[in-house]
Parts: C-alpha cells; sequence; structure tokens
C-alpha cells in the first residue's frame, strides 16, 4: 500500500484511505455488523493506515467500531459538529460544544490522542467566529490532537480553514467535481496542507453501472440527490471518461479513481465500501503505482469532460 506525506504532521498515510459513512448505514441503507468488522479488518491486512469517521456515524458506533479493530498505529481521523441532541439536529461550532463533543469521541475511539480532528461541513460564518478552531488549536497545543481541519463543502470554508492554521482540509474530489479543489491548489501547496479527497467515485456514479431510469431504495440518500434528468445528463457525461478505460484500467471505475490519485495535491482517496468484495475490488483497481494515468489523458480528459458541460 503506498504511502503520501500528511500534510505538515510530518507522518505518511497510505494513500488509499478507508471511510465509514457508507458502512454506518446512514447513506445508503443498513449494513450487516459482521460485515462492518469484516470491511474494517481486511482493510488493516490491506495495509490501509488512514480511516475516517465522524461523530454522527452510526450515532458514534464507527468511532467505537474503529477504537476496538483498528490498531494504534493507523491514523484516525474524525469529525465533530452535528448536535444529534436537538430536535431537528443542527450544527454547533461554538468552543464549549466542540470541547465536550471531543471527549464523547475520544472515548469512544478509547485513545489517548486522536490523531486527526476536523470541524464537520461549518459555514464560513461559523469559522469566522473563531470559536471551532479556538477550541481545536488549544487541543492540539495540550497534545490531545496531532492535527485540525475542516471538511468541507466548498471552497470558500476550506480556504478560510487553512486562512484560521487548519493543516488539513477533506474536500469532495473526482472527475466530476474537481473545481474545489482546483481553487484551493495555490493555497493548499503554500502552506503544506494535507487533502483528504472523500466522493471519489460521486457516490457510486462514476462506476459506470446505472441506466438513466435507476431507482434508490428508501433511506437512501441518493434519492434525494440527483432529479431524473439530473441523473440521465451525468450518466450521458460519463461517456468523457471511456476513452480512459484501456490497458490496465480495465472499468470506468479503476478510472475514476486513478484521476484522483493522479492529483499530488491530494494525501489519501477516501474509499467508501460497504463490502470486503468491494474494498479488495478498489485496492486492486487503485493500479500498481504512478503514473496512474498518462498526462496527455488527463489532458483529453479535460477537454472532454468541459465539452460535455462538467464545470473544471
Amino acid at each position: 500500500m503506498r504511502k503520501r506525506l500528511f500534510g505538515r504532521t510530518g507522518l505518511e498515510v497510505t494513500e488509499l484511505g478507508l471511510g465509514t459513512w457508507g458502512l454506518s448505514g446512514d447513506g445508503y441503507g443498513p449494513v450487516a455488523e459482521a460485515e462492518i468488522d469484516r470491511v474494517l479488518s481486511r482493510a488493516v491486512e490491506l495495509g490501509v493506515t488512514l480511516f475516517d469517521t465522524a461523530d454522527v456515524y452510526g450515532d458514534g458506533a464507527m468511532e467505537r467500531r474503529l477504537g476496538a479493530i483498528v490498531p494504534s498505529y493507523a491514523r484516525i481521523v474524525t469529525k465533530l459538529g452535528t448536535d444529534l441532541a436537538q430536535t431537528p439536529p443542527r450544527k454547533r461550532f461554538d468552543a464549549a460544544y466542540v470541547r465536550e463533543a471531543f471527549e464523547r469521541s475520544q472515548e469512544r475511539l478509547g485513545r489517548d490522542r486522536v490523531e486527526v480532528v476536523l470541524l464537520h461541513n461549518p459555514s464560513a460564518a461559523a469559522l469566522a467566529t473563531g470559536e471551532g478552531p479556538g477550541a481545536l488549536k488549544e487541543l492540539k497545543d495540550a497534545g490531545r490532537i496531532r492535527a485540525w481541519g475542516v471538511a468541507a463543502g466548498s471552497a470558500a470554508v476550506a480556504r478560510a480553514a487553512i486562512e484560521q492554521g487548519a493543516g488539513l482540509v477533506e474536500i469532495a474530489y473526482n472527475a466530476f467535481c474537481a473545481k474545489d479543489l482546483h481553487a484551493i491548489a495555490n493555497v493548499v501547496s503554500t502552506n503544506g496542507v494535507a487533502v483528504l479527497a472523500r466522493s471519489v467515485l460521486a457516490h457510486g456514479l462514476l462506476a459506470g453501472h446505472w441506466s438513466a431510469e435507476r431507482e434508490f431504495q428508501p433511506g437512501d440518500h441518493r434519492a434525494e440527490r440527483w432529479t431524473h434528468a439530473d441523473l440521465a445528463r451525468r450518466i450521458a457525461q460519463l461517456d468523457a471518461l471511456r476513452p480512459l478505460v484501456t490497458g490496465s484500467v480495465s472499468s470506468l471505475r479503476a478510472a475514476a479513481l486513478r484521476f484522483v490519485l493522479s492529483n499530488d495535491l491530494v494525501t489519501s482517496a477516501i474509499l467508501g465500501p460497504r463490502s470486503v468484495a468491494q474494498l479488495e475490488q478498489l485496492v486492486r483497481e487503485a493500479g500498481s503505482g504512478p503514473p496512474y494515468l498518462r498526462d496527455t489523458a488527463l489532458a483529453e480528459l479535460a477537454s472532454r469532460l468541459r465539452s460535455a458541460g462538467v464545470a473544471l
């Protein structure tokens, strides 16, 4: 399992990380508990050293599972800032809440120090108060976390966090959603910020298995993500990626994953398998190493995507 520098921490982490939202059952429907444990254990066996979670995934259950299964040398990234005790749940990034949420996460993870803590999708206005970042800086200064950052929903939020000293950003990045990372490329590079790329397969879209008539089951967030027209348009745009499927690039899924890994700004591509079979397939399709895709192929892809109406 190949590794990359983890921003300014001086550490290295695997370029493939394991995300746990899909395993939690919150986004795509339930996963059998035994299969959750098998996926986590198999990721460890394959050499994965970065695991991404949040305090709200499975209402804390995923943190407990990671604490029980993942060895101490692995880096766990968790996220805070959603108050489930409120009805309806709401975002909270005041210092008192962030400290309380951290204490609960640390207890569930069972670690003396939590490697990385992110604010979970704050707004730019929430960051501007300085409370959430300030609380995480204090925890870092006290040695209770190694690094802090944000899971950002936009380039503006990521940039605001970096300006306040965040050492890591987690941001959506894939062949159909690259503009936010492109917009912050300079500030990421200048400040030595680690980047976790989430949604690398666009919630399954880039695997190329769906028809325009695809229906999603209740409890699957994708049922609300795209209208039928949006989904049909996106599926048509997949034609821009098909020329990449050649030689060792055996599928659209492999092409999409290697697109993410080809970007040197990306520290780790966060995978979201819901079974051991899916995990092993993704690891195989990441390929044997750089170059993941030829520079000429990437340049030609950019041209095709623009022609297909994908904003870069």
